[in-house]
């Protein structure tokens, strides 16, 4: 069985080498970076399964090093972070990042939350052919092999939960998914409720996807209830 690598970028070297202990015990095979640049370098250098990444650091923050990664890659990233707003975890999960933890933090929580995203993603890359068939309506063509969007021959960047989030609508079209619903398929967790993750992430893909200059919806919300897809 392939080993898994998770690579640890924070200019913090007690919490890198923390983290790396606890990732160790469960048969990890851990990498360290000490800052934004050699965490990209690493990447391109070796097959990384999961990015755990503190935000402020030199060369490039986290931020920087999320949108380098998701214009090449694909793979879990979670945030580990002493920036503790709304502002800064929202951004960070708009901008391609699948959680968000906080410092200081319980390590065998973060462990935790590294198994549910390892798990969630070997899970939607194992599906078989005739379950990841494209998705056509009108303008707009979802491909789940490339993980493409086009509409009306446009691509459309998204990120990796932005396009889980809009197959696993486009893959049931009328069918009304609640908040906790689209949670537990796309993150694979339970679902919080004050949290607002899935608002935020439906809101950025309306914005990609131009519903409001087109007049169209694709996404469509069921107050009270969830959101559809108007196939």
């Amino acid at each position: 069985m392939k080993s898994i690598t998770v690579l640890v970028a924070d200019d913090d070297e007690e919490i890198g080498e923390l983290v790396a202990i606890h990732l160790e015990k469960e048969g990890y095979k851990v990498i360290k970076a000490a800052d934004g640049q050699e965490a990209v370098d690493a990447i391109e250098a070796q097959p990384v399964d999961l990015l755990i990444l503190d935000i402020m650091m030199p060369k490039l923050d986290g931020y920087e090093v999320t949108q380098l990664v998701r214009e090449r890659h694909n793979m879990p990233i979670i945030f580990l972070s002493a920036k503790t707003s709304d502002f800064n975890k929202v951004h960070g999960l708009v901008i391609g990042a699948d959680d968000y933890m906080t410092k200081p933090f319980a390590p065998i929580e973060l462990v935790a939350r590294v198994n549910a995203q390892l798990r969630r993603f070997m899970k939607l890359n194992q599906l078989k052919p005739d379950q990841q068939a494209s998705l056509e309506y009108g303008g707009l063509v979802i491909s789940p092999e490339q993980r493409s969007v086009l509409l009306y021959d446009e691509r459309i960047e998204l990120t990796p939960k932005e396009f889980d989030i809009l197959y696993l609508l486009a893959s049931h079209p009328k069918k009304v998914y609640s908040v906790e619903n689209i949670f537990q398929h796309v993150w694979g967790e339970a679902y919080f409720e004050r949290d607002n993750t899935v608002m935020v992430h439906i809101r950025t893909l309306r914005k990609k996807l131009k519903e409001d200059a087109r007049k169209s919806k694709w996404i469509k919300t069921v107050w009270g209830v969830g959101y559809t897809f108007n196939g």
